[in-house]
């Protein structure tokens, strides 16, 4: 294994203990509202099946997710699937949620909304690139 991959590594699994302890602590739209965050992947994929898919797309130069803003109901299962060229990954800004690195195609796992909210994510590699998740 090089260096970089055994970093990699690391980070992710911190990155997913920190959303495990984030979700573990219940709420609306602040830092809960998961049951079961997705392990980080470096290629996403599995997790079960999603009933809303979030799609991270590259425009004219624009980078963003689609539907933005996305409903879904408390109960439902959500997935993001990048169809941009470039990684990309969907991180709630409060930590209670994160895909990982998603390569270009690929399809994070689902996560289960259990709480109502209003919840902000971002792509930790593209901090300008946002989107909203309303649970109702």
């Amino acid at each position: 294994m090089n260096a970089s991959v055994g970093v990699r590594t690391t980070l992710l699994a911190g990155l997913a203990a920190a959303a495990l302890a984030f979700a573990s602590c219940g709420g609306g739209g602040g830092g809960g509202g998961v049951t079961n965050p997705p392990p980080p992947s470096g290629g996403g994929g599995g997790g079960g099946t999603a009933d809303v898919t979030i799609s991270i797309i590259a425009e004219n130069g624009n980078m963003s997710f689609s539907p933005d803003p996305a409903t879904v109901n408390v109960g439902q299962r959500v997935a993001w699937r990048n169809a941009a060229g470039a990684i990309h990954t969907a991180t709630q800004n409060g930590g209670s949620f994160d895909t990982g690195s998603l390569n270009s195609g690929a399809t994070s796992a689902a996560i289960t909304m259990s709480a109502a909210g209003t919840f902000a994510y971002h792509c930790s590699l593209h901090p300008a690139m946002v989107g909203t998740l309303t649970v109702r």
